[in-house]
């Protein structure tokens, strides 16, 4: 496949710097904004994977001459890269109850590895089928052995094992998300447990996807959950990519 990335965006454009779209023969995943710029980019990229053509430059300016009134000017790269697991970053998905397995499917298009992880066998095989599970006796080995920057959500049956995992996932200081359902009670007392073994619970999201409504059915917790999630990930990568300069 052939990336499409934005390096520079000048003025008014669709997508910022960062934005990638991957272009294959038949398919394209991802997206730079739409509109003659990404039909443009399409088209040079097929002409890439047909040709052999290893990378390319395209410095376009959005205005008439091409059908848009942007007013600005994009420059994108492109050059022969597939997405692959490894580019997305890691979410663990702790407990596979009505809430969990909602969540695991909501982040299923979206560009993360998500995995419904629990203790329980029959609460996972009731996931739904393409999503990554991992049946465990020790979840929290899980937690340690994740790469820096993944995500834990932590929404198990039981409010002890909760208490565990978010101390565990708090006390590495290198992942990018940990949120935990649950209430502003249950929040203020967890923030007391982790205070005891000398955690700070500041970090914590709980509750999860709260601020948007008050609706609880599994699948609206889900993707507003998701919704927060990607976007904090989101964040995160664009700060590694693009730090500010001091």
């Amino acid at each position: 496949m052939i990336r499409v990335r934005v390096i520079s965006a000048r003025g008014s454009t669709p997508r910022d710097a960062g934005a990638e779209m991957f272009v294959g023969p038949a398919r394209v995943e991802g997206t730079i904004g739409g509109g003659q710029l990404e039909y443009m980019a399409i088209d040079r990229a097929r002409q890439m994977l047909a040709s052999g053509e290893a990378e390319a430059r395209m410095d376009i300016p959005l205005g008439p001459e091409i059908g848009q009134c942007c007013g600005g000017r994009v420059v994108l790269h492109l050059d022969r890269h597939g997405p692959t697991p490894e580019d997305h970053p890691d979410v663990l998905v702790f407990g596979a109850g009505h809430v969990g397995r909602a969540l695991a499917q909501a982040l299923q298009p979206l560009p993360v590895n998500a995995t419904l992880i629990d203790q329980r066998p029959e609460e996972l095989a009731q996931a739904t089928p393409g999503i990554a599970i991992c049946l465990t006796p020790l979840p929290e080995a899980e937690i340690r052995a994740a790469r820096p920057g993944s995500a834990a959500v932590i929404l198990t049956h039981d409010h002890a094992l909760d208490f565990l995992l978010a101390a565990e996932a708090l006390a590495r200081n290198d992942l990018s998300y940990v949120g935990m359902i649950g209430s502003a009670t249950k929040r203020a007392q967890f923030s007391r447990f982790a205070r005891e073994r000398g955690i700070d619970p500041a970090p914590l999201v709980c509750p999860i996807g709260a601020g948007f409504t008050h609706d609880k059915r599994p699948a609206v917790i889900a993707a507003f959950t998701a919704a927060e999630l990607i976007a904090r990930l989101t964040a995160a990568s664009s700060l590694k990519k693009y730090p500010c300069n001091s």
